[in-house]
């Protein structure tokens, strides 16, 4: 597909320098409107060197759960794709895209877990542990019910995650505040992602097309839960990090519930996930009976 056609000239794999932390290192390591427990009472009247440690541990987080969910979750169905193995039908040009995007994802992997050493070898911050294990089964199991459609299931985690438009991709690169590597890293992670919004926009018409009507509806009742589950945010790492600074298990709890209050969580899906609704009504997935209520009722304010 054309958004494929330049991409052995601009793809990050094959043009992108190595982003190492520089001369800024006395900047913020996040944008502090994207760490909600930063803004927590209890958080702000905590010392600087504190809130710079959650900053950092936050940062972490999201690098190495990057780093695990593009190998996991998006590496896994698009290998079925390029193989040929996910039920749909394709032409050669765009399993090759496939392929590609593999390729991009192995590398947005390393890099991610490269500048997370990187910071940490340049910061004295070390990264507290990180396990993806509950995350990926809270997302695996909206599928549990369906094994007989467990593939068809990852590839619907891959076209949510791959459609999506979240305010850190548009955010972080443009923050002057924030250390220049961080910016950087990000800013190359969106410059792939475009070319992969296209191609999964595609695909899923494609997918959407050869459905039966069983597995329409199958579809149009798992989405709402798949695309919450692929945004919910990780509240495992915040917990961790609250605790490594002092933090006791009551105010931890009183913080990570206040912070990730079920009202501003869905409120930042919806925001997130607007291409990828816009996308299933183009394709039809609201028109079909209940769906669209399904969605209304989820918390999907803006589904009509």
């Amino acid at each position: 597909m054309r958004a494929f056609k330049s991409w052995y000239e601009d793809a990050g794999v094959r043009v992108g320098p190595r982003r190492r932390p520089g001369d800024d290192l006395d900047k913020k390591f996040f944008p502090d409107h994207l760490i909600p427990h930063l803004g927590h009472p209890l958080v702000q009247e905590a010392p600087e060197e504190l809130r710079r440690y959650l900053s950092a541990q936050h940062l972490y987080q999201w690098l190495n759960f990057t780093a695990e969910f593009e190998v996991a979750v998006v590496m896994r169905a698009t290998q079925q794709i390029a193989d040929g193995r996910s039920g749909v039908p394709l032409a050669r040009e765009l399993r090759r895209d496939a392929m590609r995007i593999c390729v991009d994802e192995r590398y947005h992997a390393l890099y991610s877990v490269d500048v997370v050493d990187l910071i940490e070898d340049s910061t004295g911050i070390p990264s507290l542990p990180y396990d993806f294990a509950p995350f990926l089964a809270h997302l695996d199991a909206v599928g549990d019910s369906y094994p007989e459609h467990r593939e068809l299931v990852q590839l619907l985690q891959a076209v949510v995650f791959e459609t999506l438009i979240t305010s850190l991709i548009e955010d972080v690169p443009k923050d002057l505040e924030v250390m220049t590597v961080v910016r950087d890293t990000v800013r190359d992670h969106a410059e792939d992602e475009r070319r992969h919004h296209a191609y999964f926009a595609v695909f899923f018409k494609e997918l959407w097309a050869q459905l039966g009507k069983s597995e329409r509806e199958l579809v149009s009742r798992l989405l709402p839960e798949v695309i919450i589950r692929s945004l919910q945010p990780a509240t495992q790492a915040a917990r961790a990090a609250l605790g490594a600074t002092g933090f006791s298990e009551a105010h931890t709890d009183q913080i990570v519930a206040e912070s990730f209050d079920r009202t501003s969580v869905m409120a930042g899906i919806v925001v997130a996930s607007a291409k990828t609704v816009a996308l299933l009504e183009r394709c039809g997935v609201l028109d079909l009976p209940g769906a669209r209520e399904r969605f209304q009722n989820a918390g999907f304010t803006t589904v009509r």
